[in-house]
């Protein structure tokens, strides 16, 4: 006797493409959703926390959620990097991005929302530390400010014992403005590219510490 093809196969073929299309849709839908209209702080906040909780368990031995700032530098250097942290001025119409994410100057313009650009970008300062206080010196904290169309800007902030204990009852919180990215622990620092003349003056010169 001849079998009969098994029109449920068919069937269950069908509905998966059908799944798969509509999948494609919300995804298309989703990103001219973003194009439109930029999310806002809270919306920013927590998209940030969901990735944060995909990605940083399998790549860190640590608890989820650390400040990049302790991971760096440990807790008392890193609060003290966030206490002298500069308050992140508007130059020539620009305030410092993230360059990982944009170099145009379209993406520095101030907005009305505080730690956001108008087109939704992070404030963001990098930071680098050399400490010397085992040795009876400072701890010298530098942050590196990029404005597109300005290139960098340095700002050298030295501390003692005095400061360390006066940031010592500050807290660390990811939202904290600016966010403040460590030099040290960044992938790949030195090989980003950048519009001429706006290479980095920190380029292959500050070492990478574990975790980079």
């Amino acid at each position: 006797m001849r079998s009969r093809p098994d029109r449920r196969r068919g069937a269950a073929s069908v509905e998966y493409i059908a799944i798969a299309g509509m999948i494609g849709v919300l995804i298309v839908v989703a990103i001219a959703a973003l194009v439109a209209s930029p999310p806002s702080r809270g919306e920013r906040e927590f998209g940030e926390m969901i990735a944060r909780r995909i990605a940083c368990t399998p790549r860190y031995p640590i608890p989820c959620g650390r400040n990049p700032l302790a991971l760096a530098y440990g807790f008392p250097a890193g609060k003290l990097v966030r206490y002298l942290a500069p308050a992140p001025t508007a130059k020539s119409g620009e305030l410092p991005i993230d360059f990982r994410y944009c170099k145009q100057p379209s993406c520095a313009m101030p907005g009305s929302d505080p730690g956001l650009t108008a087109s939704g970008r992070r404030v963001t300062e990098f930071v680098s530390v050399e400490d010397s206080r085992r040795s009876g010196g400072p701890a010298r904290i530098t942050y590196w400010l990029y404005r597109p169309s300005l290139g960098w800007e340095r700002i050298v902030r030295t501390a003692g014992a005095a400061e360390l204990e006066a940031a010592s009852s500050i807290r660390l919180s990811l939202e904290d403005d600016p966010a403040l990215v460590p030099l040290e622990t960044l992938p790949g620092k030195d090989h980003y590219t950048f519009p001429p003349g706006d290479d980095p003056p920190w380029e292959w010169h500050i070492p990478s510490r574990p975790g980079a």
